[in-house]
């Protein structure tokens, strides 16, 4: 009979799509718990997804290497476990990356991955700009070594934007940022003006008050859309939709589509008839490069989708809406949603979008100016749809009419190109025949 000895192994953070610097929120076991493979052990948080790590072995829970409030990145052990085995091992050691347990461990964790994450998955990088003048650096996300750069030059990393992955700050965008600098002052030109410090107020004076912290979805769109619109010129283009004829379709096939159990959404044909404008107007689905010098035009057709959460606002892309049906595009919508909704999105589930659709018609209003979601040219707005009197052939007909708002970068778009794409997705829209051809 074979001697069945234990042997002790590290449970490590996997691969969770080119996520350098996730949060321990949550233990879910503790030592001397016995655990079965794909038992969750631990909880991470990324900037707009919570996710729940499983075991890949079975055994006992020997040691927690990580506590609530850790930074972790691909490869940093979390546990040990103590399992059945033939070999007996003396001692763990850890096999690719030291425990998260102190932020410097952690930051330069983070620093090694981002090194190790292929172009394809970083986000494109953004411009580095001057967004205020708040001094704390606690919040912003940059290793020791940038760190020490930026004290040795002078700069406020808070003044900064990260180009490397979830906004963070490498050693190149403090030396792009300094070169900036000098180059303004060189040329005579002014500095970026800084805001002016927010005053301190104690509400408390007026009235009973109470405080509640800012989601950290909150907290980064925050960050991310006061950015945008500091940086963007954005100008709004409104227009009105006429889809009396579409949603005489849509209802036509809502109880063969209930069979399905598909729910087909007005915003369903909205984003073929956004793919079709597309189309038709290429510098719409482009980027600026860092430079803003030169556009990247893109081939390819990434939607993104604003969905309301509990949390915030988050924005997963739907890919290759050209290349699907209207029927496919409502149950990817609805499965999106859904992981949104549960805090199950990936960070991959939300980079390479090409345009942006919010849509606020199931909740009311007649029209908005949506931020542009940098760094993507243009958004588009939606709101709720009415009945509206339209003149038509020698009198007046009911119609409904549905609100859009396009606000596009001015470096980008002349306001003609977008009074035209609207024009044309107007057009789109008021027969869905339009999107066949």
């Amino acid at each position: 009979m074979e001697d069945m000895t234990l042997a002790l192994k590290n449970m490590t953070t996997p691969d969770l799509g080119g996520d350098a610097d996730l949060t321990v929120i949550e233990l879910l076991v503790k030592p001397g718990d016995k655990i079965t493979a794909d038992t969750p052990i631990v909880t991470l948080e990324s900037d707009k997804a919570t996710m729940e790590v499983p075991a890949t072995d079975a055994g006992t829970v020997k040691e927690i290497k990580v506590k609530v409030g850790d930074h972790v990145s691909t490869g940093s052990v979390l546990m040990t476990l103590e399992s059945s085995g033939t070999e007996k091992v003396a001692e763990a050691k850890p096999a690719t990356a030291k425990p998260a347990t102190a932020k410097p461990a952690a930051a330069k964790s983070a620093k090694q991955a981002e090194k190790a994450i292929p172009p394809s998955n970083q986000k494109e990088p953004e411009p580095t700009v001057l967004t205020g003048t708040v001094q704390s650096t606690s919040d912003v996300h940059a290793g020791p070594g940038v760190r020490q750069l930026a004290r040795e030059l002078g700069v406020n990393l808070s003044n900064l934007s990260g180009s490397g992955p979830k906004q963070r700050i490498l050693k190149e965008d403090v030396q792009l940022f300094v070169k900036s600098q000098l180059s303004q002052l060189r040329s005579g030109s002014s500095l970026p003006m800084a805001l002016p410090p927010v005053p301190v107020i104690d509400f408390s004076k007026f009235g009973p008050v109470r405080t509640e912290k800012l989601s950290r979805i909150k907290k980064i769109s925050g960050k991310n859309l006061q950015r945008n619109w500091m940086t963007i010129p954005h100008v709004t283009q409104f227009g009105e939709a006429d889809i009396t004829i579409l949603e005489d379709f849509r209802q036509s096939q809502k109880a063969e589509m209930e069979k399905q159990k598909i729910k087909l959404t007005p915003l369903v044909f909205i984003m073929k008839a956004v793919v079709a404008s597309l189309k038709a107007f290429p510098e719409v689905n482009a980027s600026l490069d860092a430079s803003g010098e030169t556009l990247i035009m893109k081939n390819y057709y990434h939607v993104g989708v604003a969905v309301d959460t509990p949390d915030g606002l988050v924005v997963p892309v739907i890919r290759d809406v050209d290349k699907k049906g209207l029927t496919d595009l409502a149950k990817e919508l609805a499965e999106v949603s859904e992981k949104a909704r549960k805090k199950l999105l990936t960070p991959a589930d939300m980079q390479g979008g090409c345009f942006s659709i919010s849509s606020l018609g199931g909740i009311g209003g007649t029209a908005f100016t949506p931020i542009i979601n940098a760094p993507e040219v243009a958004i588009l707005g939606v709101s709720k749809s009415s009945y509206k009197p339209v003149y038509q052939e020698g009198a007046f007909m009911p119609r409904l009419m549905l609100p859009l708002a396009l606000s596009y970068d001015h470096r980008v778009i002349d306001g003609a190109d977008g009074a035209r794409f609207i024009v044309h997705l107007s057009h789109m829209l008021s027969d869905i025949r339009n999107l066949l051809l």
